[in-house]
């Protein structure tokens, strides 16, 4: 029977008497309407655990409404002020900022902006909470002026970098966090350097970047030959010295990463098993913990499993027969490697490359542990104003720029190597 059928003079219809192209269209919404559905729990998590917060990241780094909310009317008196003349403001600001001040001790959000002040000012957090509690005791209309009483209770006060430090960080969107991400920092007078004694942030950046590449290699001239063994070697056993490339995730990383620190250290296991040998004089132990070769060694071996995997799952698909045609038409060894084999798992290397690169670039607690000072990245900077010294607006300022850093080292691979290049098997 028939599922459509057609009349004289009007369009085809479905079984059920409607238009079939209406009745398609119909069909054709319900199928759509379900894989939204079933995807729908999918694209929930990702917005919730990546969109969300990256937004919320790059929101952070510009935001800057905390001045202008605190201090309104002060924001609206300093308009008028020129914070390169160098002289203090008028009477009209210190009067407007005991107002501010007063409202603000009462709703303690005083302390709040002293700490974010404090970041471009050192001093500034201090200044907001002993003033705060003097200030309160004014009052607004009897005790005007306020110009040497703010001055008596604090010298801070009677200082014009003060009022400019407030006024130039007082806009709500502010590159401010983005110029301290690059060891810049915003003045009156614009954009300006650092101090070499603040400098690091751009430091740090290179040094991520740099001992990164060098994990991502050494994670390859280490991983290419147990990838090759794995995948031209009987399945069974293939199989069994695959659990031993598994077995460290099976390891707590913090566990694995306090293991390296009591092995490098200058009385570990490496140390005494090479005075032992012979190979190393007890008197000039090799310094390998805190320092940037602490840091490349237990990250590499943490970081390993990432590249053998995807260049073991690339060359099981490698035939083998390729090898012997290439040796029977008067090839070498090597030559046959060389031009044959490697070329075709390359875009293992590729996969395995950017995934541990982009591990590492991330990573904080290994470095934390067996960097130092030294060893550290960026990412432990980040760690740091999140948790230690809460500038949360620099460290995403700082989250932002590694992103993009990641992004466009990722865009240069595409363009140079091809990302369709780059398989999982």
């Amino acid at each position: 029977m028939a599922d459509a059928t057609a009349t004289q003079d009007g369009p085809m219809l479905a079984a059920d008497g409607t238009p079939l192209k209406q009745s398609l269209a119909r069909s054709l919404r319900r199928e759509k309407t379900r894989a939204l559905m079933l995807i729908a729990p999918l694209l929930i998590f990702v917005l919730l655990s990546f969109l969300i917060p990256i937004a919320s990241m790059l929101f952070r780094s510009v935001e800057n409404g905390i001045v202008q909310e605190t201090l309104p009317e002060t924001v609206a008196a300093l308009a008028s002020w020129d914070e390169t003349s160098g002289e203090l403001p008028g009477e009209e600001v210190y009067a407007a900022f005991a107002r501010d001040m007063i409202i603000a001790v009462d709703a303690k959000t005083h302390t709040r902006l002293g700490t974010r002040l404090n970041y471009e000012e050192t001093g500034m957090s201090s200044m907001f909470r002993k003033s705060g509690r003097k200030i309160k005791k004014l009052d607004p209309v009897a005790d005007a002026p306020f110009k040497d009483k703010l001055i008596d209770i604090h010298d801070g006060w009677g200082e014009a970098r003060t009022w400019a430090v407030i006024k130039t960080h007082s806009v709500a969107i502010t590159n401010g966090y983005f110029l301290n991400a690059v060891d810049m920092q915003r003045t009156p007078e614009g954009a300006a350097s650092q101090p070499e004694s603040k400098q690091i942030l751009l430091t740090l950046f290179g040094r991520t970047l740099q001992m990164s590449l060098i994990i991502t290699l050494s994670c390859i001239i280490l991983g290419y030959p147990v990838a090759w063994i794995l995948a031209n070697l009987p399945m069974r056993t293939s199989n069994l010295l695959m659990i031993l490339v598994l077995l460290p995730f099976w390891t707590s990383l913090l566990v694995r990463t306090s293991a390296w620190k009591v092995m490098l250290q200058q009385q570990g296991v490496i140390n005494e098993t090479l005075v032992w040998l012979g190979l190393v004089d007890d008197a000039a132990r090799l310094v390998i913990i805190n320092n940037q070769i602490g840091t490349i060694i237990a990250m590499t071996h943490i970081l390993l499993p990432f590249m053998i995997l995807p260049m073991y799952s690339v060359m099981q698909t490698i035939p083998p027969y390729y090898l012997r045609a290439a040796k029977s038409l008067g090839a070498t060894n090597w030559t046959a490697f060389w031009r044959v084999y490697f070329p075709q798992s390359i875009p293992g290397i590729g996969a395995g490359s950017i995934l541990v690169f982009i591990l590492a670039i991330g990573y904080y607690i290994t470095p934390e542990i067996v960097g130092g000072t030294k060893g550290v990245f960026i990412s432990n900077r980040i760690a740091y104003h999140i948790s230690s010294s809460l500038n949360w607006g620099l460290a995403a300022a700082l989250g932002t720029i590694l992103l993009a850093v990641v992004l466009i080292l990722y865009w240069a691979y595409d363009k140079i190597v091809g990302i369709d290049n780059v398989k999982l098997g």
